[in-house]
């Protein structure tokens, strides 16, 4: 056994793994981060890009990767230093910092004309940006069939201000505290902290979570110099030739600063840095004796916020919400399926293949960095054989 009640001979299993998706081409690296009992067990394997400088560069722990939606629970907790200092409440309306989205409308019919509306029944809070209920989000669907996600689709994020004013003045899809929405609640909370704290979101974000945290290099954009750190990302799909598809490489749009910086999926991050997050997290809130979140904060952002009434009509597709629930940001499991994290973890993923999760009930958390889009999608062998290998590696 090695240290954390960790198996050194089952650790290898999860070592071939993610040593099998390397040899097949479908990332060129990826790294794993095993934390449990004070111990922090590391896989490393591949290197940073297919081609380029980039592929004679090792993965790592200090390894730079787009987070994607792996941002919204650092937003949370960014959040959550405001609500404890009384600059923000959570069931406050929060029509004074964004005035956009006061006396807001709503769709007659979610899939109708955008002119056909009702009042909105209440004002949105902070509680719904943080839990997803404040009636706008994600609504997949073919382009041309339904209105209100072309409009939502065609959103100028050339600015926070500008793309505030356009997402108010359309209709919300639902009603307020009706249901769970995805991505958008994200990037509007990135505009109220902004207002709230008068700097940049960015700013907000370091001064109040990644300076107390020592996570220097979590950023809306990769400091001047770090780039020869930061992975290639890859499309999900390859090319005709069977060749991988590069979407954002070292000198791509993470290399400089963001006009947008996205709430719901734009910081950058290394697996060394959501450690000390989600270490602090687990801790209840302290980072090396140090406290940097209340204990009642990280309670309420690890707890499922959804009704029962909610959930049977919210998530991606039906029965989304039977096993899991939604906190501040992050899902929390409410019921164990497979061997994976008990009941009681709480985590999320990224669009380019990067995982989250603790586990209070095992005192142990996973951190995955890998840089090809929709590669953590749950429904993917690969992801369950991940999560198999992780907690069979457990040997107490």
């Amino acid at each position: 056994m090695t240290g954390g009640g960790l198996s050194s001979k089952r650790l290898v299993r999860l070592r071939d793994l993610l040593n099998r998706h390397v040899d097949t081409g479908f990332v060129p690296g990826v790294v794993t981060v095993l934390a449990r009992h004070g111990h922090v067990h590391v896989e490393a394997v591949g290197r940073l890009a297919f081609e380029g400088a980039g592929s004679g560069t090792p993965m790592a722990a200090d390894t730079i990767c787009r987070l994607g939606s792996m941002t919204k629970p650092v937003v949370s907790a960014c959040v959550m230093t405001l609500v404890e200092d009384g600059t923000l409440r959570l069931d406050d309306p929060v029509d004074d910092l964004l005035p956009e989205l006061a006396d807001m409308t709503v769709l007659a019919d979610p899939h109708g004309p955008l002119d056909a509306t009702v009042a909105a029944r209440r004002p949105i809070t902070l509680r719904d940006l943080l839990v997803g209920t404040l009636g706008t989000g994600m609504v997949p669907a073919e382009p041309g069939t339904v209105p209100i996600a072309d409009a939502l689709d065609a959103l100028d994020y050339a600015s926070p201000d500008g793309w505030i004013r356009q997402l108010g003045a359309l209709p919300l899809v639902h009603q307020p505290g009706e249901r769970w929405m995805y991505d958008v609640a994200a990037n509007v909370t990135g505009v109220l902290v902004a207002r709230a704290t008068g700097m940049s979101f960015n700013d907000a974000i370091r001064e109040r979570v990644c300076d107390p945290l020592g996570m220097r290099d979590t950023a809306f954009s990769v400091a001047a110099g770090n780039t020869d750190r930061l992975a290639t990302a890859y499309a999900q799909d390859d090319a005709p030739t069977g060749d991988p598809v590069v979407e954002d490489g070292p000198d791509g749009r993470f290399s400089r600063p963001r006009a947008f910086e996205s709430g719901g999926g734009g910081l950058v991050s290394t697996a060394d840095d959501f450690l000390a997050f989600a270490s602090a997290l687990l801790a209840g809130g302290v980072h090396h004796g140090e406290r940097v979140l209340s204990r009642p904060a990280v309670t309420l952002m690890t707890s499922d916020h959804l009704t029962p009434e909610q959930k049977p009509v919210s998530g991606f597709w039906p029965g989304y919400f039977d096993a899991i629930g939604w906190g501040f940001g992050m899902s929390v499991r409410t019921r164990r399926t497979h061997l994976g994290p008990s009941v009681g973890s709480y985590g999320w993923p990224g669009l380019y293949g990067t995982a989250w999760y603790n586990d209070p009930a095992e005192d142990m958390t996973t951190i995955v960095m890998m840089q090809r889009a929709h590669a953590g999608d749950q429904r993917l062998p690969m992801w369950h054989d991940l999560w198999t290998a992780v907690y069979q590696s457990i040997d107490d």
